[in-house]
């Protein structure tokens, strides 16, 4: 593995799963793979589990770790080519990620989408740029489309938590305040559509209408707009708000009602609820159930170490 943007990423899921299990039995059996080694934590946003996760998972395998949360302490950077820098910016991106490179063996790279321009936005413009002049592998700790280390984590979670061999796993739509990305949303479908292909899960996608995500992230997938119809017989709920795709970025109506509590958790086949986190109690997901045994979302946000350490791991063995 020679970067990890997304599940295309990855050979077999499985194997990756099972080594992540593996890997979390002996956290720092590895430690002398990452000697000498340094990873550049680059942030364009605000980060929490993704920081602390992925700064303890190098320190498990030995690297020095530097980070940087560059919309606060670096330089106003400029992305585009062919322009007279005379305006705000200060420094171009093909300097900034070159001299990442130089400083650094590998970089994890935070940035999100402005959810004003879709074409924008889904061309990964700034991610791909920090690739292709660092010229060092990268991990995304998200992107404007995508979340893949919080995706791996969800997935070890559920090979984890599971109690049948193939479990029925729901995403499910979520009510919020303010327009929320897709990148969550998006790439759980991806991962999810893989592991089913691989026969490890059956994924089924609820939401209202309106709020389709784009195709290529959600192939085959079954979307059932129904909340309690998709819910019946579940294992797994993965609990998300995202806004909409096709009218881009907004909050549409029709929401109401979508909250997950306990009364509707008795349709489920006694199903363990997720969530990527932060959450809003009572507005995403009710407190009662984010209190109970049936919440998953802080050991989800402990798999999140061996997401990120399994994913440095494959990428030091391959420097």
């Amino acid at each position: 593995m020679k970067l990890f943007t997304s599940v295309h990423d990855v050979p077999n899921v499985d194997e990756l799963v099972k080594e992540a299990l593996s890997l979390k039995t002996d956290p720092y059996a590895l430690q002398h793979i990452g000697k000498n080694k340094t990873l550049g934590l680059i942030f364009l946003n605000p980060s929490l589990r993704t920081r602390l996760s992925t700064q303890k998972a190098a320190m498990n395998l030995g690297m020095n770790v530097m980070v940087m949360n560059m919309d606060k302490e670096g330089w106003a950077l400029e992305t585009r080519d062919g322009v007279i820098m005379n305006g705000t910016t200060v420094e171009h991106i093909r300097e900034a990620a070159a001299v990442i490179g130089e400083y650094c063996d590998i970089m994890g790279l935070r940035s999100f989408p402005t959810l004003k321009d879709r074409e924008a936005d889904y061309s990964e413009d700034i991610f791909n740029k920090f690739i292709k002049y660092s010229n060092i592998p990268v991990v995304s700790l998200e992107s404007a489309t995508r979340h893949p280390l919080q995706s791996f984590a969800d997935l070890i979670t559920i090979q984890e938590y599971k109690k049948t061999a193939r479990p029925k796993v729901v995403l499910s739509w979520a009510p919020h305040i303010k327009p929320l990305p897709q990148s969550v949303p998006n790439s759980f479908a991806e991962w999810m559509c893989r592991a089913e292909a691989e026969g490890m899960i059956d994924f089924v996608i609820t939401h209202p209408r309106g709020y389709e995500l784009a195709e290529e992230f959600t192939p085959n997938a079954t979307i059932i707009y129904d909340q309690d119809e998709a819910l019946k017989d579940a294992d797994f709920i993965y609990v998300k708000n995202w806004s909409s795709y096709q009218d881009y970025g907004k909050i549409l109506p029709g929401g109401e009602g979508w909250m997950l509590d306990l009364e509707r958790l008795k349709i489920t086949n006694q199903a363990k609820v997720m969530h990527c986190l932060p959450v809003r109690r009572d507005l995403e997901l009710s407190s009662e159930i984010l209190d109970s045994a049936e919440s998953l979302v802080i050991k989800e946000a402990g798999n999140r170490l061996w997401a990120a350490q399994t994913v440095l791991k494959n990428l030091l063995t391959s420097l």
